[in-house]
């Protein structure tokens, strides 16, 4: 039985991947410093810190929402990545990889999710 959320294979992945982003993002101008480059790393981070805070929560109602601003966070992560790679800041193959990174931490979130829903309804 996990005892931390730091033992969970999700919370692990969406750490790694954030350090991914701020690697992929240091290629972006210096002029997106405020805007994009802020916004991509401030959404990257929400997944793990999300995940951690509802952990912390002490309810598995709470957690799941948390989880679930996880997700969107994950969602908004996407969408400012794509915008980066219209606007020239990362590669095609870039934001596939990322986007595959994204869609699997997803995965893991919405199976946690509906582990922590059917205990929920069980107990």
């Amino acid at each position: 039985m996990i005892q931390n959320y730091k033992e969970l294979d999700v919370w692990k992945k969406s750490i790694a991947f954030t350090i991914e982003v701020y690697r992929l993002t240091g290629g972006f101008p210096e002029t997106e410093q405020n805007g994009l480059i802020y916004q991509i790393r401030r959404a990257a981070i929400s997944v793990p810190a999300n995940i951690a805070e509802g952990w912390g929560r002490g309810s598995k109602k709470e957690y799941v929402q948390f989880l679930k601003i996880a997700r969107g966070s994950l969602m908004q992560l996407e969408t400012h990545l794509t915008v980066g790679c219209m606007l020239t800041f990362l590669t095609q193959d870039e934001l596939e990889v990322a986007s595959k990174t994204i869609e699997e931490i997803g995965k893991m979130l919405n199976g946690l999710i509906r582990e922590l829903k059917s205990r929920t309804e069980a107990a």
